[in-house]
């Protein structure tokens, strides 16, 4: 069954500790935490101090998405944050297989992010290296935008091409997930689906069981 991963990024601040537990009461196993530095996307997100602080609110597995140039900096920081899976972005890495590696060294699991224009194919050589590989479906750096024309058929080819490799990476979606298009992402191969917006504005644990509804029914259609 595909899960789900409400991305912090569009919560509410001054109250985060609450919104997490009301999450994970709604059965949800993992968090995606957004790091922007303002060079790779232009703009600035939480840190590592902030991650650190939420770690001991919560037991769901924390999924840090690293959108910043040079990750490698950065990589013992997130670790040390309470990081579980690190995801670093092909288009920032100049020796993705190193920065992989490094991930690896610090006990995390380590994942992969393409931007809307980048090929699943530029991933042929490193792709067994990685437990996830997370496919932006807007332009990185925003909060709220709508999923990009086009995205589908990239999820789809994206995982024939894993499938090709004979690897069964998680296949993560990121940006502009929706009640609307939450079941054709599935269906075109998705595993996790990282929503913001979608959870956190309104009512989160409505807004959540209406997401989990869905992912239940796609679940027993292929069973």
């Amino acid at each position: 069954m595909a899960d789900l991963a409400p991305s912090i990024l569009s919560a509410d601040f001054k109250c985060l500790e609450k919104q997490l537990k009301l999450i994970e009461s709604a059965g949800i196993n993992r968090i995606h935490i957004d790091v922007m530095d303002g060079e790779f996307v232009p703009n600035i997100s939480l840190g590592f101090p902030v991650i650190k602080a939420i770690r001991p609110c919560t037991n769901m597995e924390f999924d840090v998405h690293l959108m910043v140039k040079n990750p490698e900096r950065f990589i013992i920081s997130a670790a040390n944050a309470g990081a579980d899976i690190i995801t670093v972005h092909q288009e920032a890495c100049s020796h993705l297989p190193r920065v992989l590696a490094q991930i690896k060294e610090t006990g995390c699991k380590a994942g992969i992010a393409l931007n809307p224009a980048t090929s699943p194919e530029t991933l042929k050589y490193v792709v067994r290296d990685a437990c996830q590989i997370l496919l932006m479906t807007v332009n990185p750096g925003f909060g709220g935008q709508i999923f990009i024309n086009g995205m589908m058929k990239k999820i789809k080819e994206c995982k024939a091409f894993l499938q090709a490799m004979g690897c069964n990476p998680y296949l993560e979606l990121d940006g502009g997930i929706t009640i609307e298009n939450a079941l054709e992402c599935i269906q075109n191969g998705a595993n996790i689906l990282v929503t913001g917006s979608s959870i956190f504005n309104g009512d989160i644990q409505n807004n959540i069981k209406q997401f989990q509804t869905i992912l239940e029914q796609e679940e027993q259609n292929i069973c």
